[in-house]
């Protein structure tokens, strides 16, 4: 978002970042296209048609200027309630939603029955368009580029996106066509908040999207009946009341011995990389079948990355003894999940939107004790009671000593223990001092680490060396 002056003084107004939609039929290299122009690797490319079903949006800049790139569904002439149907209209959505089209053809195909079909609605909606040609790195494709005047949308650009050819020009006619469109209306989010990142996970057909859709009151996500509906990883900006976070919608994961084909490791890939950057993480689960194995294995990753869990228990309207069922989930959270001792567990229905309301609270809560500090002289006072309560047992006739605790970062947290014969210190007592922690300061459903050191040190060179006698004054 870029400030200028108004035309009566100084009053700065607020210019919104110009929506880019990527558009084409299936195949012609629009997510190639997608990721050159955001500078990364966002979206998922495959050789194999209609890969892409959400409209996937990226912040980008273009010249200096901010930038909402949108990468949609290939294009396709389908209608009724077939899959290829909705990513249909998902793109005609994206279509009337952007301030400037990117229209991409296949140059070496040359323009299709199915070009024509998409560019007569691109046309009629009214938006400024920049005619795309690509896959121009060869000779092969000049007879493509000549068909490309026939779809009425001007000069075709030549590109290459795979290649990165082409890309001055684009840039020179985007900066061109972005003069003349009115920006000056306001953003439905802040972006100059930090947003709370949210990631959803769990097994495919799980409602993930079906609850984003939900939440931010718009059928902005795709979904349906069929299993493995979403592949990209999709990032929401939302305004979710007051606060600013960001939805990261991500591909169903099941179990390994089940994946097999290319797209769905590179889905599994995206989940993986969303789940690494978000803050908060809604494990969903169906009312009907919760905590699987798949659904512990998935537990198991996000507290390997260190992530704030939240359990989402979904299509609770099929519940018919609620408070029985209520009671028996955290029964089983507390037993099969030791690591988020605590956690939250928020049952509603995605589909309906009832007590969706009651994810922001959790959320909110332990996002906060994911960002924890506790003071050092709090902590030691709590050592110094813990140990006197339950000593740690002596190994071989000698007694360790734990001497020192510090927080040494945030998100999760992670505290550093200093005692004497650090290596002996039994596993089942630093789980003690894990528990401990977690219970007398109130840190529920968040992965903590605790690291043990020795506290000797080492530059004392009186310390007996094992094997040696002790250093003669000579040697001091």
């Amino acid at each position: 978002m870029t400030d200028i002056e108004d035309e009566g003084g100084s009053t700065p107004v607020k210019l919104r970042a110009p929506r880019i939609a990527v558009v084409g039929r299936p195949n012609v290299g629009k997510s190639t296209l997608f990721n050159r122009l955001a500078g990364k690797k966002l979206a998922i490319v495959d050789d194999t048609p209609g890969v892409t079903r959400d409209v996937r949006e990226a912040k980008s800049k273009i010249r200096g200027h901010d930038m909402t790139l949108l990468d949609t569904a290939g294009y396709e002439n389908a209608k009724g309630d077939k899959l290829e149907a909705r990513m249909r209209a998902g793109t005609e959505a994206a279509v009337m939603g952007a301030d400037l089209i990117l229209f991409v053809y296949d140059a070496r195909a040359g323009v299709t029955s199915l070009d024509r079909i998409f560019a007569d609605f691109v046309r009629k909606s009214g938006k400024p368009i920049v005619l795309v040609a690509n896959k121009v790195e060869s000779s092969a494709a000049d007879v493509g580029v000549t068909e490309g005047y026939s779809l009425g949308m001007g000069d075709p650009v030549e590109v290459a996106a795979e290649h990165n050819l082409g890309f001055v020009d684009l840039d020179d006619v985007i900066e061109m066509e972005l003069r003349g469109i009115d920006l000056t209306e306001p953003e439905e989010v802040d972006f100059s908040e930090a947003p709370v990142r949210i990631a959803i996970i769990g097994r495919p057909n799980a409602g993930k999207s079906t609850l984003i859709n939900t939440l931010i009151g718009k059928d902005r996500l795709l979904t349906g009946p069929e299993a493995g509906v979403t592949r990209d990883s999709i990032t929401i900006d939302h305004n979710w009341q007051g606060r600013r976070v960001q939805f990261h919608d991500t591909a169903g994961i099941r179990k390994k011995a089940k994946v097999h084909e290319k797209l769905e490791v590179m889905s599994v890939s995206d989940t993986i990389r969303a789940l690494r950057f978000a803050q908060v993480v809604i494990m969903l689960m169906d009312a009907t079948s919760p905590f699987d194995k798949q659904d512990l294995q998935l537990a198991s990753l996000v507290e390997r990355e260190g992530r704030a869990m939240v359990i989402g228990v979904t299509k609770w309207d099929l519940v018919e003894n609620k408070s029985e069922m209520s009671k028996a989930l955290r029964e089983m959270a507390g037993r099969l999940l030791p690591q988020f001792g605590g956690v939250p567990v928020v049952t509603f229905s995605g589909l309906t939107g009832k007590s969706v309301d009651k994810l922001l609270p959790a959320i909110e809560r332990i996002h906060n004790d994911w960002s924890a500090k506790i003071k050092t002289s709090e902590l030691n006072d709590w050592l110094s009671e813990k140990v006197a309560r339950h000593p740690p047992p002596a190994v071989a006739g000698r007694r360790i000593k734990p001497k020192y605790i510090s927080q040494t970062k945030t998100r999760p947290p992670t505290f550093v223990l200093k005692c004497s014969r650090a290596d002996k210190l039994p596993e089942s007592y630093r789980r003690y001092l894990i528990n401990g922690l977690r219970e007398d300061f109130d840190l529920p459903g968040i992965p903590i680490r605790l690291i043990i050191k020795s506290d000797e040190n080492p530059y004392d060179r009186t310390k007996r060396i094992k094997g040696r006698e002790p250093l003669r004054d000579k040697e001091r």
